[in-house]
């Protein structure tokens, strides 16, 4: 192949737009840090079941959107599409359940083979949060907050809105699957062949369903508020309360649903209309039953995750790279000093560059396309006196410095 471009779906990240994710990184880990959350990291790829179990055999991600391949002595392993499922698998196989509440952040790349779209990417990076262990209503609230918070300091507050409803306990979730089944199965004709399956299969994914004649259906569906019990109808009250509490601006969407099973209670999405249609930047929501529905004890939990990609798109601008110092020998035996006072700064805590060759004229144009803050000249002149000639590259002055207090004129450089 003689021209090699990236897999369909994938791309580089090049550094003015990785100083973008960095900026969407480093905001949310020092935000959850400050909740108490700590930073933990599975292996990019696990045991297919993994992700049948959580995900479920009939969703799309299973059918359609995994990356599986077997490995050497016949096991199936996928990469993995989301986080929460390898963050529950290791509460298990690492016996963490003896050290609840567990409250995790967590970052790095997944993987769906899904249709690339703005913002979405075959292997595409997000930020997660998740609180094992807490069954109040407490926990929805503060890791809702936590996501605010996040969103709120990358500048994105006001320009996210926050839907939010409730699945009601299993009681509930079961009363209101039988209304949907009765529903929909009167209009089965109507519905698309994926909805068809789904209806036996799955019937709270046909709310989630693009389908035009679909959509046309839902609309008349019946809704998951007429099915809720007292205490599913109380737990959330708790909820909104707590997000008043803290002035969390909510609307409330009783189409906001999960298909899986082991969903209960809150779920919720932070929306954008800057994105286009798909305007979903950061959505969770509580699972009481995955760690269980995996093989481990009965555990409750509550997360979310958001798209690094999806998010880096809605700041306002890029961060600029730090501004270096340049130093620039004069002459070949100036070349070891500049070479030590190069590293001597860089060990002070600065951004300095030493070119690599060229005379003083090329070495200074390098300097300026690099957008250096100043230049350090280091001529016989400078070696002698044990100084470097400090040019102020913004206003164009000079002077003598010595090698001594170097370090400390340049920290007052703005």
């Amino acid at each position: 192949m003689s021209n090699l471009q990236p897999v369909r779906g994938t791309r580089d990240i090049l550094p003015e737009e990785m100083r973008r994710h960095r900026v969407v990184v480093d905001a949310a880990r020092a935000v959850a840090a400050r909740y108490g959350y700590h930073e933990m990291v599975t292996p990019v790829f696990e045991f297919t079941e993994v992700f049948k179990r959580t995900l479920g055999e009939t969703s799309d991600v299973v059918t359609k959107e995994m990356y599986t391949f077997s490995i050497s002595d016949g096991e199936q392993v996928t990469l993995r599409p989301e986080a929460t499922a390898g963050v529950a698998r290791a509460l298990i196989s690492g016996g963490l359940s003896q050290s609840l509440p567990l409250k995790v952040f967590y970052t790095g790349p997944m993987f769906r083979h899904e249709r690339p779209q703005k913002g979405r990417y075959r292997q595409f990076h997000q930020i997660d949060v998740e609180l094992l262990g807490v069954a109040e209503p407490q926990a929805d609230v503060e890791i809702i907050a936590l996501g605010a918070d996040i969103l709120s300091t990358l500048g994105l507050g006001e320009h996210t809105t926050l839907e939010l409803n409730t699945l009601g306990d299993p009681e509930s979730r079961k009363a209101y699957r039988a209304a949907l089944v009765d529903y929909f199965s009167d209009h089965r004709d109507r519905l698309s062949a994926d909805s068809q399956d789904r209806l036996v299969r799955n019937p709270l994914r046909i709310l989630d369903s693009k389908d035009k004649g679909d959509r046309a259906l839902i609309a008349d569906a019946p809704l998951f508020g007429e099915y809720l019990n007292q205490q599913s109808k109380d737990f959330f009250a708790k909820v909104l309360e707590g997000l008043d509490l803290l002035g969390i601006r909510y609307t409330l969407n009783d189409r906001l649903v999960r298909g899986l099973d082991y969903y209960t209670h809150t779920a919720f999405e932070f929306t954008t209309t800057a994105l286009g249609a798909q305007g979903t930047v950061l959505a969770g929501g509580r699972y009481d039953g995955l760690v269980e529905t995996m093989g481990g004890p009965s555990v409750p939990g509550i997360g979310w995750a958001a798209g690094v990609e999806r998010l880096a798109l809605l700041l306002a601008e890029a961060p600029q790279a730090p501004r270096p110092i340049a130093v620039v020998p004069v002459g070949d035996a100036a070349q070891p000093a500049a070479m030590k006072l190069t590293q001597d700064l860089r060990h002070a805590g600065f951004v300095v560059e030493l070119g690599y060759s060229g005379n003083l004229k090329k070495r200074m144009q390098r300097a300026n396309k690099m957008n250096a803050r100043a230049a350090l000249l280091l001529g016989e002149e400078e070696l002698a006196a044990g100084s470097a000639t400090l040019r102020d590259l913004d206003s164009g002055k000079q002077e003598l410095v010595s090698l001594d207090s170097l370090a400390e004129r340049l920290s007052h450089l703005s």
